[in-house]
């Protein structure tokens, strides 16, 4: 008997000996949801790899300071999932002043 499972990308692997095993190149069974857009809405994604890099930041400071899990940063590095909504905004923003981030992000607000 054959076990596949079904991935957050799109991808169906089978599964063997506790390893995954790719069935068959991503494309052959799920388009990107990107797509069908029309190709003014169809953006790229944030590098976040490199916008932590250019912090000279780990994986694990570069999640602390955005507040989110270590694996969350793990899957938009390796692709497995793609940042969405308030996290895609943080990055671009990130991208482009990365100091002043981090520095509003470090500080508490103030009880009112």
């Amino acid at each position: 008997m054959q076990r596949l499972r079904l991935k957050a990308d799109g991808r169906i692997v089978e599964l063997r000996d506790g390893r995954e095993f790719p069935l068959a190149p991503a494309t052959a069974f799920a388009a990107p949801a990107t797509a069908f857009a029309a190709p003014s809405q169809v953006e790229t994604p944030p590098a976040v790899r490199d916008l932590r890099r250019r912090a000279r930041l780990t994986q694990l400071e570069f999640a602390a300071k955005l507040g989110v899990p270590v694996e969350t940063i793990r899957n938009w590095e390796q692709g497995k999932r793609m940042p969405r909504g308030p996290a895609r905004a943080l990055l671009t923003v990130i991208a482009h002043a990365p100091e002043a981030v981090f520095a509003a992000l470090a500080t508490d607000p103030s009880p009112v």
